[in-house]
């Protein structure tokens, strides 16, 4: 079985399960996000916009944890007044 490798934050997100398909592409899309992606070729490509959609959702569920202050001490004034110590 393939190991495969997601970084997100400075932290290496390890997925174990490949699975082949076919899947009909638009081939300027394609084409477009590997020129955004930085990659080369179908596999890349796609593996990467794969990787960058599961990092959008972990960012996005970060910024509403600090928003709501869930799970977070940050309003808390004895912590903060010590946290610059």
């Amino acid at each position: 079985m393939a190991l495969h490798s997601i970084y997100f934050l400075g932290v290496d997100l390890y997925t174990y399960k490949v699975h082949k398909t076919t899947i009909e592409l638009d081939e300027k899309l394609v084409a477009q996000a590997a020129e955004a992606l930085g990659t080369h070729g179908l596999k890349a490509t796609v593996q990467r916009a794969l990787e960058e959609a599961v990092a959008r959702k972990l960012r996005l569920e970060f910024i509403e944890q600090l928003t709501d202050m869930d799970g977070l001490d940050l309003d808390n004034d004895a912590v903060m007044n010590q946290a610059w110590r």
